[in-house]
């Protein structure tokens, strides 16, 4: 069975959620140091990567212990 990769795209960074490597951790979405505004399960899609700056966003993804979010920046990717 194939793994799941999902995408959301601010236009400068895309994040990649891997959800079957994800530990639930909870890192990115609660603490006094989370981006809620940007990771909030409660929500559909639960990452909206346009409420916050991609610095931030970046920063927040390396907290997360398991790997399951990663991100490139666009102009690195090439198709």
């Amino acid at each position: 069975m194939e793994e799941i990769t999902k995408t959301y795209t601010n236009g400068e960074i895309t994040i990649v959620w891997k959800p079957k490597t994800c530990s639930h951790s909870t890192k990115c979405w609660r603490g006094h140091e989370s981006l809620v505004e940007v990771f909030n399960p409660k929500d559909r899609p639960w990452i909206k990567p346009e409420n916050a700056s991609s610095e931030r966003i970046v920063e927040q993804i390396k907290k997360c212990p398991s790997g399951a979010l990663s991100f490139y920046y666009n102009e690195d990717k090439t198709v």
